[in-house]
């Protein structure tokens, strides 16, 4: 564990180092420079990521879907930094069956005010109007999904005739919980999320889009996507290989403090990677930055379910397809789970980094 934490924290160094470079020399000197010549179109054609500024605030295409997952994210961040956080102070034991579990779901079902009002707010911002059909994908598409697969796996077990299958009344009461108090919730926080006034842009944005020009190939979407999922999957890896060791060979997790260690160095390296590969796009002039941001924030969960797929063939001594089905199902269901919450943070960390560089700059 200790390992692990010194893994993490030198990889956190490194790319905060990277980014306090760029940040504190280079876009420093770019604003400055922008706004000692306004009106030199040699400064202008100098540096990229000004010219886009008409255009960097307009809304992306697929922004009911993107205000959909950034709000889910906040969920889940919430629910996990708040489990953590409880496990820590003793409040959760891993020695009580189910202990972990139950909180995680309750939390998650007390914070659907928390999905709804972040969803609506961004969708506001994007200048959606269909505010009931962004409530309704809020509430029920990742939830659904994730509870569909959570049912046919449920399925395979009561066939097998398995003790892990989850009781029929018990289904029952988790549908309750969603419908009867998530719902309703996640209504109440797109209501409040609604009524307030969508974010204001420090900038204008002009009526007819600015065309792209040829990119490099280092500013490869996917490519870019790829590589923006390296560093914070290097922060977790170790940790990752106790957590699958404590769930599938039935061992007590207890080390928590580590966790939180970890998972605050995941915050970091995921905010960090996600800003210096958005600032070379803005420097190439490519101001599609809203779902790029969040692909790229999440990417580490492609990893993480390769690297849990090889933790299986590797390590765990079973056979048969069933047991791979269940396994690859519910290592489905976390992975979703990951890739909402680290795209959540990549978003967030670009959103407020291209807020604050282009409101530091005087645009004509």
């Amino acid at each position: 564990h200790w390992f692990s934490i010194f893994n993490s924290l030198i990889i956190a160094l490194f790319l905060t180092g990277m980014t306090a470079a760029i940040l504190m020399r280079t876009l420093h000197g770019d604003i400055a420079r922008y706004n000692q010549a306004q009106g030199s179109e040699e400064a202008q054609e100098e540096f990229g990521w000004k010219l886009v500024h008409g255009d960097i605030f307009r809304a992306p295409s697929g922004g009911m879907l993107l205000s959909v997952c950034v709000g889910v994210g906040m969920q889940i961040f919430i629910m996990n930094v708040v489990t953590i956080v409880f496990a820590c102070l003793g409040f959760l034991s891993p020695a009580t069956r189910g202990g972990l579990m139950t909180s995680m779901v309750v939390l998650w079902v007390m914070l659907g005010s928390a999905a709804g009002y972040v969803s609506a707010r961004l969708y506001k911002t994007f200048q959606g109007e269909q505010w009931k059909t962004n409530v309704l994908l809020t509430s029920f598409l990742f939830p659904g999904i994730v509870f569909c697969i959570f049912f046919v796996l449920n399925l395979v077990l009561w066939h097998l005739e398995s003790s892990a299958a989850v009781p029929f009344g018990t289904l029952v009461a988790l549908i309750a919980l969603w419908f009867c108090v998530s719902v309703p919730l996640t209504f109440v926080g797109s209501y409040w999320g609604f009524k307030k006034a969508p974010i204001e842009a420090p900038v204008r944005t002009n009526p007819i889009p600015r065309q792209i020009p040829p990119q490099p190939v280092y500013t490869n979407p996917v490519l870019s996507v790829l590589v923006g999922g390296v560093l914070p999957f290097g922060c977790i890896f170790i940790q990752l290989f106790f957590i699958l060791n404590s769930i599938w060979t039935h061992k007590f997790y207890y080390v928590f403090g580590f966790l939180l260690i970890v998972l605050i160095i995941l915050v970091i390296t995921t905010v960090e990677s996600t800003i210096l590969l958005c600032y070379f796009h803005l420097c190439s002039e490519d101001y599609h930055w809203w779902w790029r941001s969040f692909l790229t924030g999440g990417s580490a969960a492609i990893y993480l379910f390769a690297y849990a797929l090889i933790f299986y063939f590797k390590r765990m001594e079973v056979e048969g397809y069933t047991n791979f089905l269940l396994y690859a199902g519910y290592t489905f269901i976390a992975t979703m789970m990951f890739w909402l919450m680290t795209g959540m943070l990549g978003f967030m960390g670009c959103f407020f980094f291209v807020r604050a560089i282009y409101a530091s700059v005087k645009v004509d």
